[in-house]
């Protein structure tokens, strides 16, 4: 008789980091897209600043872990009309091509829907093939190119 063990993995759950203590367990993965963040409370401190602005953290949840993460806010300009726009979008290197990028993207399309918003729109560093294939095939195009003054 063959016997087998069953390796149960708790189950995803999509949901806003909203509180503090939540913010705080999204550091690490977030420190993986944004390693010059030194520590949780810049981190924190950050969020919170930036919240007052509309900013807000969308995760995939597996347990009490973030293994996907994107932070978005919805604006306007003359160029876009009214739009949603990705700052932040990271899966945990152990998680990637394990379809939880396409899983959140997903739900920052009906999340934008939902807002009224015209486009969602991210920016991406030029060196980010790997990124920029994931986003082609999610249906992103390349429109623009963003040019900047460090001051």
């Amino acid at each position: 008789m063959t016997h087998t063990t069953e390796v149960k993995t708790p189950a995803l759950d999509i949901r806003y980091a909203d509180t503090q203590e939540d913010v705080t367990l999204c550091y690490a993965l977030m420190r993986q897209l944004r390693p010059h963040l030194a520590s949780e409370r810049e981190f924190v401190e950050r969020w919170r600043r930036q919240s007052a602005d509309g900013y807000r953290l969308l995760a995939i949840w597996q347990g009490t872990q973030p293994v996907a993460l994107a932070g978005f806010r919805v604006q306007e300009n003359l160029i876009h009309g009214r739009f949603f726009y990705v700052d932040d979008l990271v899966t945990d290197e152990s998680q990637r091509g394990s379809g939880q990028g396409q899983l959140l993207m997903d739900r920052l399309k009906s999340e934008a829907r939902s807002l009224d918003c015209a486009k969602l729109v991210l920016d991406t560093a030029l060196a980010n093939s790997l990124g920029q294939r994931f986003y082609f095939r999610q249906g992103l195009l390349a429109r623009a190119l963003r040019f900047y003054f460090d001051l």
